[in-house]
Formats: C-alpha cells, sequence, structure tokens
C-alpha cells in the first residue's frame, strides 16, 4: 500500500481565505509552481479546471480531490490546502469544502494514483481528523495528522 505521508510536504500546505473554487485551485497550483516542480502552470491549472467541469471532485465531507495527470511529472504529489471559510465547490452532498487536496502526476501510473487516492480517502474518513486539520495552527501540524498513512 502507498504511503500518501511520503507525498507530504509542509512547504505545501496553504492556508487560505479564498471564496472561490478557481481561486483555491489557483492558490494550490502556484504553491507547485514556485517550487519548480511544475513546468507548465497553466496547462496543469487548465487541466484541473477542465476536470471538475466533467464531474465536481467535491467528494463530500467538506473536501474536494482535485487531480490532473500530465506525461510533464516523474512522481506524484499533494498540496494541501485548509480553507478558513466554506467554498462552494458543487460537493456530491452539497456541503462547502474545508478541505482541499490537490493531486499531480504522470499519466501512465494509474494503479499507483488510484493507491495514493484510496489511502487519501482512509485517512479523511476519520472526521476527528478533519476537524484536527481545519483547525490546525500551522503546516507541520497538519503534516502530522497524516503520519501513519
Amino acid at each position: 500500500m502507498v504511503k500518501i505521508s511520503k507525498f507530504l510536504d509542509s512547504k505545501q500546505v496553504v492556508f487560505t481565505d479564498a471564496k472561490k473554487r478557481d481561486l483555491v485551485i489557483h492558490q494550490l497550483v502556484d504553491v507547485m509552481s514556485h517550487s519548480g516542480r511544475l513546468k507548465d502552470a497553466q496547462g496543469f491549472f487548465k487541466a484541473i479546471i477542465d476536470r471538475e467541469k466533467i464531474v465536481t471532485t467535491g467528494i463530500g465531507m467538506g473536501v474536494a480531490i482535485p487531480h490532473a495527470k500530465q506525461h510533464e511529472f516523474n512522481d506524484f504529489f499533494i498540496v494541501v490546502g485548509v480553507l478558513r471559510e466554506g467554498v462552494d465547490w458543487s460537493s456530491l452532498d452539497g456541503t462547502p469544502v474545508r478541505l482541499v487536496f490537490l493531486i499531480g502526476g504522470p499519466d501512465d501510473k494509474q494503479t499507483e494514483y488510484l493507491q495514493i487516492l484510496s489511502a487519501l480517502t482512509l485517512a479523511i474518513k476519520d472526521e476527528e481528523r478533519r476537524k484536527k486539520i481545519v483547525n490546525a495552527g500551522s503546516a507541520e501540524e497538519v503534516i502530522k495528522l497524516f503520519k501513519g498513512f
């Protein structure tokens, strides 16, 4: 089983006051762009938005998992967005989103992607963990909440 903790980094945790889905996504993409791991930030942002147009990535429980796979990536990454206020994401359960896990990775590793998604879903099913993430005071605190996953 893949450990999502290996894809998490405190530099990839964003606390935001953004009130619109696209702005949240833009901020998370910017984090990866500034890290140097994203060659085409605009292309990646567009791929994420195009994916949202097909079906929402707001999975419920106040969580969204926007994602895109592209040939330019060698490995997966996760950017965590902690939203100070709920944002309408057209979620499956109608709940405003407070936690966003933006996933990017290679387009030829579907099995690994599904394992990451499965591990992440397992970790965020825990309501207490979700509350602790939303109320975290630092990026390091958020990362610690995924220890063991």
